[in-house]
């Protein structure tokens, strides 16, 4: 029994447990699943996959489908019962004979009249499963044309399953939003020539500009005529999808409209007798999407621009910065060319993404060699000093990027600037952590340390008070703390230890 008895045991569970299935029987079974949506709504009817016991004892329900077509046969779920040999006489008789076995007489359920129907699943020359069709009756009616179509349809796909022809071997739908019976249906002949069409797979055709009716035209010169050939993915697609020949899908429109198109061939006794043809109109999605790209597009040419913008102030800074004269002043126009560029990093980035989501520790080792650059130019020891990041930021929100670079630039700079001094070499260390609920950066260096009277709450750093304010904004805390005090050794140096809250950093590094 499983440890959680509201578990509700998957397919690949129970074949390994009940079962002498192989991977390979498990692929064809999750193929069949994955098309059995459309055999239910063509069917009007509940599917059931029943797995034979090892042993031969019974059945397991490994798999149900409802019908968004008809009502449902089976009000509970039923994935996961086992039922003994004999008391499905129809299971038995399909698992013995290798064919369809059906009874006149409809079983009653809950005052509810079903048709059953016992579907051999045949890969090769072995019925690995068998699929139960348990049909409504009470919402048996006089039927359609569309209905009789639609039953047609499903009982020659039910035989095909019997001889083992369908699924089609590794064949699967590329687009997540493949059509499915209700969005268009249509029924072609061996040569390709459209018997029957439903109300809304003609909506789909007129949105194309169709004005003429499908029946007895070849759907696929039609649609040669209604998508110019410079809208054409390639003609191919065209002759085997909406011919009938291939297992495919494709896409196909025109300027008026777009439109999935999925072919499955029919083959009930081997020969090829045409084709079901399900067609959906996702010329809105398609519209949305384009919207999407085009907003993304833009979001990234206004990073790109930004960071350009902010790459020119820092060239002008830096310009003014060698025509004055005043030590102080250049010292201070050079800071602000550390800031613009921290900035201008965060936006390069996101300028490279369609996300709003940054992978820090890119900007950070581009940071490490900024201020290592800035150091080198302005005279200092930059090159006996070493930078490195441990750790990993993961991803950040593109709202915390920028103030949490600026951060990190303000604290290595203050580092390369007073930590080590008189020509001393050393290390500056980043380390970072992001967990579910904090995000932990540490600036550690091994220069000279903080005075013994240093406040950080009273310290007047421009620097540093701009580290408090982005800091706080951030709703995280800070500490700065000497070196030799948080060990308790006498190793010299600065620990700055930055704590955000979780939803600083979008998520822990993998």
């Amino acid at each position: 029994m499983h440890p959680y008895p509201w578990h509700v045991p998957t397919l690949p569970e129970l074949a390994r447990d009940h079962t002498d299935l192989g991977a390979d029987d498990l692929a064809w079974l999750a193929l069949l699943q994955a098309d059995w949506q459309i055999i239910a709504d063509l069917s009007f009817a509940d599917l059931v996959l029943w797995l034979p016991d090892r042993d031969r004892t019974g059945y397991w329900a490994a798999g149900q489908m409802r019908p968004t077509t008809g009502p449902t046969a089976l009000v509970d779920d039923v994935v996961g019962t086992f039922v003994p040999t004999g008391r499905r006489s129809l299971l038995d008789a399909a698992l013995r004979d290798g064919r369809i076995a059906r009874e006149g007489d409809p079983e009653w359920r809950d005052d509810v009249p079903v048709r059953v129907e016992a579907i051999p699943v045949r890969r090769g020359e072995r019925i690995i499963a068998l699929v139960a069709r348990n049909t409504n009756l009470h919402g048996v009616r006089t039927p359609s044309r569309l209905e009789l179509s639609y039953l047609q349809t499903a009982s020659e796909l039910t035989q095909m399953i019997a001889h083992g022809a369908f699924p089609f071997p590794g064949q699967r739908s590329d687009h997540a939003d493949s059509p499915r019976v209700g969005d268009g249906f249509i029924r072609v002949d061996a040569v390709g020539k459209v018997a029957y069409a439903s109300p809304n797979a003609m909506s789909v055709f007129r949105k194309l500009g169709l004005t003429s009716d499908l029946a007895g035209e070849n759907l696929a010169e039609v649609t040669r005529q209604l998508v110019p050939p410079e809208l054409r993915l390639d003609e191919e697609s065209i002759s085997a999808v909406l011919g009938g020949r291939m297992p495919r899908d494709t896409e196909i429109g025109n300027r008026k409209g777009i439109v999935i198109v999925r072919s499955i061939p029919l083959r009930p006794s081997g020969e090829h007798t045409g084709a079901l043809i399900l067609l959906r109109d996702v010329t809105d999605l398609r519209s949305r999407d384009r919207e999407l790209v085009t907003k993304d597009a833009t979001i990234r040419e206004i990073h790109h621009r930004v960071k350009n913008n902010l790459q020119t102030v820092a060239a002008l800074l830096r310009l003014q910065a060698r025509r004055i004269g005043s030590a102080s002043g250049r010292e201070a126009l050079e800071e602000a060319v550390r800031r613009v560029g921290a900035i201008a990093v965060v936006h390069e980035t996101l300028s490279q993404t369609y996300e709003e989501e940054v992978e820090f520790d890119a900007v950070a080792d581009q940071l490490l060699a900024l201020v290592s650059e800035v150091g080198t130019r302005e005279g200092s020891q930059a090159g006996a000093i070493r930078l490195r990041r441990t750790g990993s930021f993961g991803t950040i929100g593109s709202e915390v990027a920028t103030p949490l670079a600026m951060v990190l630039t303000e604290v290595l700079q203050n580092a390369m600037e007073h930590a080590f001094v008189e020509g001393r070499a050393g290390t500056v260390e980043v380390a970072a952590r992001n967990t579910d609920a904090t995000l932990e950066v540490r600036v550690v260096d091994d220069g000279i340390g903080l005075p013994v009277d240093f406040d950080p709450a009273s310290s007047s750093s421009l620097g540093l008070s701009i580290v408090r304010t982005l800091v706080s904004e951030l709703g995280g805390t800070l500490r700065i703390d000497r070196r030799d005090q948080e060990s308790g050794t006498a190793v010299p140096g600065t620990v700055v230890e930055l704590t955000l809250p979780a939803k600083a950093g979008s998520a822990p590094a993998v």
